[in-house]
């Protein structure tokens, strides 16, 4: 396990999830008790391994195609990036407001919101993954599932300082689709 494949799973963990920590700011800003914040990182939990599911089985399908064409899967987070900078720009006069879906920090609540919250990750994971060998998918994976426990606890501690929160949902919109595009272009000229 080489530390710099373990720091581009990192990397690219971070990257994905700004917008999942902006969430989980608010799920866990809603828990009130141990018992609701377990609820909230279970769902967690379970809503992105459903996502390392869909990505690890994307890319193995990914790997049935001709080498030469893995670097157009770069398209799919450009594209993305693009969408998401496009709605960042056309919702631009309703920043601010609350718009969180979900009844509440149940676990099926915040997988479901996870999960959907995820595809741009899908997205993004599936080239990635396509690229590398196994070894290198057991580090994304072990990497990843560390890192959401980390995030859930960068979550709460968000949740707890709500300037820090207000920041983050403010700014959040404009770095996801920088990211993604500069993903994307980085598989395309690859």
């Amino acid at each position: 396990m080489s530390p710099e494949l373990v720091a581009r799973a990192v990397g690219l963990f971070a990257v994905t999830n700004v917008d999942d920590l902006v969430l989980l700011a608010v799920f866990l800003g809603r828990a009130t008790g141990r018992a609701a914040v377990l609820r909230v990182v279970a769902g967690q939990y379970l809503g992105f391994a459903a996502i390392l599911v869909a990505a690890l089985a994307g890319a193995l399908g990914a790997g049935l195609l001709p080498e030469p064409v893995l670097p157009y899967l770069g398209l799919l987070p450009l594209l993305l990036g693009l969408r998401a900078a496009w709605t960042a720009w056309r919702d631009r006069r309703s920043a601010g407001e609350d718009d969180v879906p979900g009844p509440g920090p149940g676990v099926l609540a915040v997988a479901a919101v996870t999960v959907a919250n995820g595809g741009d990750n899908i997205g993004v994971y599936v080239p990635v993954f396509a690229a590398e060998g196994t070894g290198a998918l057991v580090v994304y994976c072990a990497v990843f599932l560390v890192l959401v426990g980390v995030w859930c606890a960068a979550g709460r501690f968000l949740a707890t300082r709500p300037p820090v929160a207000r920041a983050l949902a403010r700014w959040g919109h404009v770095v996801l689709p920088v990211v993604l595009i500069g993903i994307g272009l980085v598989i395309l000229l690859g």
